[in-house]
């Protein structure tokens, strides 16, 4: 449940009519009370409590970043890391102007300073991670704060050697002056840090970069990732703490009637069976207590408001919406119906989507303690903290500032740990709180609860309609998306406009294509399965019904995909240089070997796009294997271009073992789906060769986390239909290929 400051906000139509990444939070602060000023620093406990002056000798510099005695710089991330790689590109800006030595790097995630660590991209309102804005937020102020320390500390020294400033240079951590002194960080960060902060820091230029661009730049977190010593919540281990698990009912939408704890209390090792308003907890000394207490209890539930239709139910549902008028309109440019009737030729589709899990390597999980002074501290994979830290104090009836939130990296996400309601974050409380708080207590899901527990990526079905005129050019277009609003029923409700949630509809309503007649329209559909943003969010579908489509459409057109693409863009326009790029270095125009064959997408995605051409082989049976994969990418400029890399090759496995095997599935309402046994991403052997081309920009970074996916899915079945003959119409490819 919601508190009710955040179930009445409504945020302004002119924010409404925002792009997605300037939206999805910008309201929430109106009721947290959690703004603070830029240096006050002891305004706020919770981030007090990261930063302050003690026995780390950690001096404070500003909100982003400290420095000890030892001459150790450490990046106060407000970004959440979750695999990203968003605190290595954060210490890569904090480390650039500040002309550190990258081996005394460290990297922490903090909260409690809204001003501060709010995200530019969603309004600066409220703190949050997603979207693919963390170098977007992070662009600018962390290259201003690493400046700003840097003149801090070479004004220290000047005072210390009594010389002019501007005669001070810094290199690798080290502040040098031509009279042959010399000193680190750590011999001025104390002075430094209680001098004021400059503000008018003049920033490198790109010639003067050291790190910020450059290839090849080791990660500060690698060893640690490589050898296992990283910390994540599943580690976690405090004085006394107990473990439990969660029973969370069966049906979406069921309550606990009743339950019988009785043998579960007689496990060795169990402490207590409580009921939470999200299902009952089984208490112990240990995991294997509390998964061995949990398989004894038996729960009576009330499904009275429950939902119980399985998902045969629902897609025919779904089939029949589509196959009517939508309910709203998301685009309208020219006279569609005029152009369907002067078309030539009229061609038509249609393209079903699963629901789909997020199946992070790390299972949820949440630690709560609450200390003698009444404050309460939480461990956690925390997304969106300002809005667990607001769940949190409502529940364990304390002022937010009481709360302090243990931001954890974490083992994936992919949206997932993004919840409006605090999911796995509150049952930490509620938890602790039905104990009595006598001992800390983590909440640990298993892969099961993961996968059976909700909030998956929407289902969908698109139909799509396409009229080409006697030259073969594409004059009409109509798109009809049916499936669940992501931000209906929530605290963002009021994100949806004339009936449109544009996270349903992105990536199909801003086609780059010149098409002079063309309409999207929406059915957004009442189901009570909790769906929630996948890595890539709307454009998971909706690039894929598009792009398949535009196939089918240049084929009809008698011409090339790629060739068919370009002349409906800008010649220089970014999609137009991306798509070249890409069909230049798969060699598009070049013969294949024999049993070899190219498909092609392009899309665009939080700021950022994306290219791919996929190359196919099949086993002469229907079997297909993706042999490789040519990617480019416009993202701005690439602070890290290995990242980037890596992030592009990571969403393409990510995105094809969705569209290969992935599907959830309900029988009745429950979850068929338990764990990657019958959920199937990618496996290794399945990964392609994937060649990533970065386009050189000079622009701000836009995002990279995400946009690697959407193009995977069309490009790899545009390369099937040449393959085989057979177009992929309902995911995943396993359905279709199969049929």
């Amino acid at each position: 449940m919601l508190p009710k400051m955040m179930q009445s906000l409504v945020l302004p139509a002119a924010q409404a009519q925002a792009s997605r990444r300037q939206f999805l939070l910008g309201a929430f602060a109106a009721g947290t009370g959690l703004a603070v000023g830029f240096r006050l620093l002891s305004a706020s406990p919770a981030l007090a409590a990261e930063t302050a002056v003690g026995d780390s000798g950690a001096h404070a510099f500003s909100p982003y970043l400290t420095i000890d005695g030892d001459g150790k710089v450490t990046v106060l991330s407000s970004q959440f890391e979750m695999g990203q790689g968003s605190y290595n590109g954060l210490a890569t800006l904090v480390v650039e102007e500040l002309d550190a030595d990258w081996s005394t790097i460290e990297v922490q995630g903090v909260a409690g300073n809204v001003k501060a660590y709010g995200n530019v991209a969603f309004g600066g309102a409220i703190q949050g991670t997603g979207g693919s804005t963390s170098m977007v937020t992070s662009w600018e102020r962390y290259r201003q704060a690493g400046a700003a320390a840097r003149a801090m500390l070479v004004s220290a020294a000047a005072a210390e050697w009594g010389v002019p400033a501007a005669e001070i240079t810094v290199e690798n951590g080290i502040l040098t002056h031509a009279s042959g002194k010399s000193g680190g960080f750590g011999l001025f960060a104390a002075k430094a840090a209680t001098l004021p902060a400059p503000t008018d820091v003049t920033l490198k230029q790109p010639s003067e970069w050291k790190r910020i661009g450059k290839p090849d730049q080791k990660r500060f977190d690698s060893a640690r990732k490589a050898n296992g010593t990283e910390q994540y919540t599943i580690d976690v281990k405090l004085p006394g703490m107990l473990t439990a698990v969660m029973i969370h009912p069966p049906l979406f939408g069921a309550k606990v009637k009743s339950f019988d704890a009785t043998a579960a209390r007689a496990v060795k090792g169990v402490v207590d069976v409580v009921e939470t308003p999200r299902g009952v907890a089984v208490v112990a000394e240990h995991m294997w207590a509390a998964i061995k207490g949990r398989e004894t209890v038996t729960v009576e539930w009330d499904d009275t408001a429950a939902e119980k239709r399985g998902t045969p139910e629902l897609m025919a549902l779904y089939r029949d919406l589509a196959a009517k008028a939508p309910v709203a309109i998301a685009r309208k440019d020219g006279d569609v119906d005029a152009g369907f009737s002067a078309a030539a030729k009229v061609i038509d589709a249609s393209f079903e989507f699963p629901y789909l899990a997020h199946s992070a390597m790390e299972p949820l999980n949440a630690v709560a303690r609450k200390n003698e002074d009444g404050t309460l501290e939480i461990w956690g994979g925390h997304q969106f903290p300002d809005v667990y830290q607001a769940l949190s104090s409502q529940i364990a009836d304390v002022t937010p500032d009481k709360v302090h939130l243990h931001v954890m990296k974490t083992g994936g996400s992919f949206g997932r740990r993004a919840v409006f309601d605090g999911d796995v974050v509150v049952e930490a409380v509620y938890v602790a709180k039905a104990i009595g708080y006598r001992a800390p207590v983590k909440v640990q899901w298993t892969r099961e609860d993961d996968m059976r527990a909700g909030r998956y990526r929407p289902a969908y079905v698109h139909t799509l309609k396409a009229g080409l005129d006697g030259e073969g050019k594409l004059v009409a277009w109509q798109n009809h998306v049916v499936g669940q609003s992501i931000m209906a029923k929530t605290a963002f409700d009021g994100m949806v406009k004339n009936g449109v949630d544009p996270t349903s509809v992105e990536g199909a309503n801003n086609l780059p294509y010149a098409i002079p007649n063309q309409t999207v329209g929406l059915t957004t559909t009442d189901v009570g399965v909790p769906v929630l943003w996948w890595r890539s969010v709307g454009s998971t579908h909706t690039a894929f019904a598009a792009e398949v489509f535009m196939d089918e459409v240049a084929e009809a057109a008698g011409r090339d995909p790629v060739e068919f693409r370009l002349s409906m863009l800008e010649p220089e326009s970014r999609h137009a240089v991306v798509l070249k790029l890409a069909a230049e270095k798969a060699e598009w125009t070049k013969p294949l070997a024999q049993g070899r064959f190219r498909g092609v997408a392009v899309a665009e995605s939080f700021g950022t796009v994306v290219a791919q051409i996929a190359e196919v082989s099949t086993d002469g049976k229907g079997g297909i294997k993706v042999e490789r994969v040519v990617a480019a990418v416009d993202c701005g400029l690439a602070i890290n271009p290995d990242q980037v890399r890596a992030q592009v090759e990571g969403g393409i496995g990510f995105g094809l073992g969705a569209i290969l095997g992935e599907e959830i599935t309900l029988t009745d309402g429950q979850v068929d789906q338990g764990n990657f046994d019958a959920y199937t991403p990618l496996r290794i052997d399945a990964m392609p060769v994937v060649e990533v081309h970065i386009l050189a920009s000079a622009n701000a970074p836009s995002g990279i986390g995400e946009p690697g996916v959407p193009p995977i899915g069309p490009a790899v079945a545009n390369a099937i239909y040449k393959a085989l003959g057979k177009r992929i119409r309902v995911m995943p490819f396993a359905k279709s290929l199969n049929a």
